[in-house]
């Protein structure tokens, strides 16, 4: 079932980081994430409803944000 928060996301296994793009554009990176947490997100009915109550505030995270276009 498509999610209306989550765009979509990528995973990383051999850093264990788990990309999530939001509906808004808005990209997270998530760290450390086993490979089995995101088998269940992947599995899962409602990815928001998953992410918001497994993945985060779970594992630490950061904004990636797209740098600015030169002026110059």
């Amino acid at each position: 079932m498509p999610s209306t928060v989550i765009r979509r996301f990528h995973y990383r296994p051999e850093s264990r980081e788990l990309e999530i793009v939001f509906t808004t554009g808005r990209r997270y990176l998530y760290s450390d994430v086993p490979p089995s947490a995101v088998d269940e997100f992947k599995a899962a009915f409602s990815k928001g409803s998953h992410f918001n109550r497994y993945i985060r505030d779970c594992y630490p995270c950061r904004e990636l944000r797209v740098p600015a276009p030169s002026t110059s």
